[in-house]
Formats: structure tokens, sequence, C-alpha cells
């Protein structure tokens, strides 16, 4: 697996640093491509977090989202997909700073 990010670069919303996609090699999903996720700045404290693809729906009048990657007994899975992209991202902007 391979992780690709698109920069956000009109700067809106604020926060938003890029949107990334996870690109598969091998297995049942060679060449398929999972996409909806989003690196964040935090807007209190410092560092960074990943949003996962979701679907948005209204109950009652009421925004609500179902998550579409989620774990089967317990959060580490998602917990070592997040820590993977955001390692990822760290990678991606010290290319870009190199000019590469």
């Amino acid at each position: 697996m391979t992780i690709k990010f698109i920069p956000n670069d009109k700067g809106s919303p604020d926060s938003k640093l890029a949107d990334a996609e996870l690109i598969f090699s091998g297995g049942p999903l060679d060449g398929l491509k999972l996409v909806g996720f989003a690196i964040w700045e935090r807007r209190k404290g410092s560092g960074r977090n990943v949003t996962f693809p979701a679907r948005q729906y209204s109950v009652a009048g009421e925004r609500r989202s179902f998550a579409l990657l989620r774990p089967v007994t317990d959060q580490s899975g998602v917990e070592s997909l997040r820590d993977t992209i955001l390692e990822a991202y760290k990678q991606f902007e010290k290319e870009v700073a190199k000019g590469g």
C-alpha cells in the first residue's frame, strides 16, 4: 500500500492540510484506491489529526456521520492506520521542502 497526498492549495477550510488516498498493490485490492482521508492541523493545542472516509446523513434535521472504515474488534487498527498516514505525511512534507 502506498499513500498519495493532494495538498490543500486553496487554503479552505483553514486547518485542512491535505487529502490522502490509500493505493493498494498486491492482494485482492490490487489496483484499487480508497479515498476520503484528510490531514488536519488541530485547532486547539498542537498536532495533527486524520479523518477517515465517512458518509453524512440526516436524522430529524440533525447531521450525522457514518464511518465507512471501522474496526472489527478494537480501535488499535484505526490508530495504527492513523499513525501510518501521519508519518507518511511528515515524509511528504520533507520531500516537498527539498523541492522533490
